[in-house]
């Protein structure tokens, strides 16, 4: 589960390849509507520096775009436990590479204090989520 850095978590990566144009994945990784469709509720705005929330099942997370390159990333903050989550794209001729990278997680023993949990609980619990959320309910939203 580790890096070779026995001091923090590995990130959560998931890749996966859905069959839809860029565009169209773009367009449901980067808006409002979009990510409500498959990932949660929320009031983003593709905007640098936008502050926006996430309604997880906790209650709101309060979240900051970091980074806007369309149609190939975007990253923001996710919470107040210093983690990062990006979406990166590349066409692959009609279809879509999609990778979801999940980082800042800490050292492993660490209690995050919103769960109340280690950080290698919560991270392999919410790399299940990112598996299900990636592979499943993304690719249903865009290959419709």
């Amino acid at each position: 589960m580790h890096g070779n850095n026995q001091d923090t978590l590995q990130d959560i990566v998931q890749k996966v390849v859905l069959e839809a144009p860029i565009q169209k994945v773009w367009e449901a990784v980067s808006s409002s509507e979009g990510i409500a469709a498959w990932f949660m509720p929320n009031d983003f705005q593709p905007k640098i520096g936008y502050e926006f929330h996430l309604q997880s099942p906790f209650g709101p997370s309060p979240c900051k775009v970091l980074e806007l390159d369309p149609p190939n990333r975007l990253s923001f903050a996710w919470d107040v436990e210093g983690w990062v989550v990006s979406f990166e794209l590349q066409d692959l001729n009609g279809k879509t590479q999609f990778t979801l990278t999940h980082s800042g997680w800490g050292a492993p023993d660490a209690i995050a204090p919103k769960a109340q949990q280690k950080n290698s609980i919560i991270r392999d619990t919410m790399n299940g989520g990112w598996e299900k959320i990636v592979h499943v309910r993304l690719k249903q939203a865009v290959e419709k």
